[in-house]
């Protein structure tokens, strides 16, 4: 008899294979999935691990299930977006400009108006968590430590807002920004390019300065965008030689 952790384990491997073709484009909205059983036998799993992860691709709004027809792929508007697997198998599928240019629009609503709560608000352990992630940035050797020490320093920030819907957003877009970060620093020599910005935000929130911080926040989410711009126009003209 399968145990109920290998059922789940078998389920979450075929939502994320699933799940990636769709989101990647591999498979297109208004396309209907193959048979439960011919899936199920070329995924080579039951088709109880099959039916647990199609029910949360549903729940997703990645496909919708009727009687009579199957599993049906549905456009991207009805995907839930910010869910974390549905951000991760963008990610993974190599973020398009417009997913990019997007995530950047959504970091300027957000982050500016976060890092100025957090100037009014935080308590000296936020502070010093902001603080500690700066640091780590700083010591970095590799662009993995740094990735993960500015995905750190960002959820401090949001942390130290005191508004628990802003900081658990961050769980929310945590992959999508981590991409984005690794993306940002590679389009540079040196990839610590970025950290006098950071070092304004934490200045400004540590001297209580809510302005002061929204604009720092600001200039260093457009710093990065123009990066990521020049990198593209560079591939462009490769491209086109």
């Amino acid at each position: 008899m399968r145990k109920p952790n290998a059922v789940r384990n078998l389920y979450g491997h075929v939502m994320h294979e699933l799940g990636l073709r769709i989101v990647s484009g591999k498979v297109q909205p208004g396309d209907v999935l193959p048979r439960e059983e011919t899936l199920a036998e070329s995924l080579l799993v039951s088709r109880t691990a099959l039916r647990e992860a199609l029910k949360v691709l549903s729940a997703k709004g990645l496909i919708e299930s009727r009687a009579g027809v199957g599993a049906r792929v549905l456009e991207e508007r009805f995907w839930n977006q910010l869910d974390a697997d549905v951000l991760a198998w963008r990610c993974a599928s190599m973020p398009t400009d417009d997913f990019v240019d997007k995530l950047v629009e959504m970091r300027e609503i957000i982050e500016p108006a976060a890092a100025a709560a957090a100037a009014r608000r935080r308590t000296a352990e936020q502070l010093a968590d902001i603080e500690t992630a700066f640091k780590a940035m700083d010591a970095a050797q590799t662009l993995d430590a740094w990735a993960e020490a500015d995905l750190q320093f960002h959820d401090a920030v949001l942390q130290a807002t005191g508004n628990e819907l802003l900081s658990s957003l961050f769980s929310v877009v945590e992959t999508a920004l981590g991409t984005f970060f690794v993306l940002s620093a590679r389009t540079v020599s040196n990839f610590k390019y970025s950290l006098p910005h950071h070092q304004k935000v934490l200045e400004a929130i540590r001297r209580k300065q809510p302005e002061v911080a929204r604009k720092a926040m600001l200039a260093m989410i457009a710093d990065s965008q123009a990066n990521l711009q020049r990198n593209r126009g560079r591939a462009r003209k490769k491209a086109s030689a």
